[in-house]
């Protein structure tokens, strides 16, 4: 997954919920379709709260990986 090239990545790292996902929201709407975003979280709501919130908005969860102390949750602009 370390492997996958966003083209945005927000730094949510020491915000907790909702932070993350409302920046994710943020970026999402201002970036263009098949724009793929990381988002790096270590507010364990994230894990849960993005995938849930990616799928209400119909994009593509590309993944989530665990890394040193955080997560970091990809995501496919698709509309």
């Amino acid at each position: 997954m370390s492997d996958v090239q966003a083209t945005k990545e927000i730094d949510a790292r020491g915000s907790f919920c909702p932070g993350p996902m409302m920046e994710l929201i943020r970026v999402v709407r201002s970036s263009e379709v098949g724009d793929v975003v990381a988002v790096l979280s270590n507010d364990q709501g994230s894990r849960r709260d993005i995938p849930t919130w990616v799928e209400k908005a119909k994009h593509e969860l590309v993944g989530i990986e665990t890394l040193d102390g955080y997560d970091r949750i990809v995501v496919k602009k698709l509309h």
